[in-house]
């Protein structure tokens, strides 16, 4: 058996204030993984169990050595998750509301998702 690449989605993730680029890791996850079914997984290739899968994220983040990367990862509720932070995204001067957020940087984090699941 070996591990074949069957769903790739992508997604966007911002924190408006307060430049928390694991929030926007989050939230960009959240985007991708909502729009995937796993149907298919379970009807054509007979998995039984969700956690056959294997998720890989990888992250595109104004800062990556601020990411917490277990954090992003519990988003996931499936599958043996492995994340990798690269540089990208952006940053850029928003508005500063006490109430909202400790700052005025906007970040923006885009994911991408990809489910590799042990076929014959």
């Amino acid at each position: 058996m070996a591990y074949k690449r069957y769903i790739v989605e992508l997604g966007f993730g911002a924190d408006l204030h307060g430049g928390n680029v694991t929030k926007a890791a989050q939230r960009a996850v959240k985007d991708a993984i909502s729009r995937c079914c796993l149907c298919g997984l379970f009807d054509i290739l007979g998995i039984r169990d969700p956690n056959q899968m294997q998720v890989q994220i990888r992250l595109g983040s104004p800062y990556p050595e601020q990411l917490n990367l277990a954090e992003v990862e519990s988003v996931v509720p499936f599958g043996s998750v492995t994340v990798v932070a690269v540089a990208g995204g952006l940053d850029v001067q928003g508005l500063h509301l006490a109430a909202l957020g400790e700052g005025d940087t906007i970040v923006a984090v885009a994911a991408a998702v990809t489910v590799y699941v042990n076929v014959p």
